[in-house]
């Protein structure tokens, strides 16, 4: 009951699991931490590949599972915590990898990139990740796209049918890789704010989504005061933040 409660659904295509394993570690890797191991597919592929694995799992019946499935494998290290009330950062910088539970994916994206670890590849949502990935001027590009490049760039690896899960889930899955990048604002959360009000009515235009917020006369001045969020790179819209600065 548990595992139906966290609505988890364990990945078993060893196809898909070997490619994340090698998007996660192209070469030989002292330590990797892995979100939400489940039943451990995953993390088996991944000792084959790093010294040390760090798995994260908040189901006490999966941890127990665990622990007897790896007994005596001292390069494992298994925490039964929720990994988002738990310092990543306390392990050091390590590649980061995971299925995240698709109700939480957001806030453990946000949390996991911030610490800007060498590497991230996830098993997400495929609506989701195709929103990650999205390029300006297409249906998908959104503040989620805008809040996650502020901090890495995002690459499809591969997209993965329900069929490769027990149970399938009702809903199509991908792989991204998350590579760091420096940010290019000072001030990341003040950038967001006003990412988030360009973005806040997505058919409106800068102009009707800012005014309120920055002033008429000081947004209507701004050559991209007519057109939608959605149109703007990431360096477009740092370039206009600048400007409220």
């Amino acid at each position: 009951m548990a595992r139906q409660r966290l609505g988890q659904h364990f990945l078993k295509n060893g196809t898909v699991l070997d490619r994340i394993a090698r998007a996660i570690c192209p070469t030989p890797q002292p330590l990797v931490i892995e979100i939400g191991p489940g039943r451990g597919a995953l993390t088996a592929k991944l000792l084959e590949r790093a010294a040390r694995v760090v798995a994260i799992e908040i189901d006490r019946e999966l941890v127990a599972y665990l622990r007897e499935k790896f007994a005596g494998d001292a390069r494992l290290e298994i925490v039964e915590a929720d990994v988002l009330g738990t310092d990543l950062a306390q392990w050091g910088p390590a590649p980061i990898a995971g299925n995240l539970p698709y109700y939480i994916t957001s806030p453990i994206l946000e949390r996991a990139l911030r610490l800007r670890p060498p590497r991230a590849v996830f098993l997400l949502q495929k609506e989701v990740a195709l929103r990650l990935v999205a390029q300006p001027r297409s249906r998908d590009y959104g503040y989620l796209t805008i809040s996650t490049a502020l901090f890495a760039d995002a690459r499809l690896v591969c997209e993965v049918p329900p069929s490769a899960f027990r149970p399938p889930p009702k809903v199509d899955s991908a792989v991204v890789e998350f590579t760091p990048r420096d940010p290019g604002v000072a001030d990341t959360e003040d950038f967001l704010a006003f990412a988030a009000h360009c973005f806040h009515q997505k058919r409106k235009t800068i102009r009707n989504n800012l005014a309120g917020v920055y002033g008429k006369d000081v947004v209507e001045s701004w050559p991209e005061a007519a057109l939608r969020a959605e149109q703007l790179s990431l360096p477009e819209l740092e370039e206009m933040w600048r400007r409220t600065r």
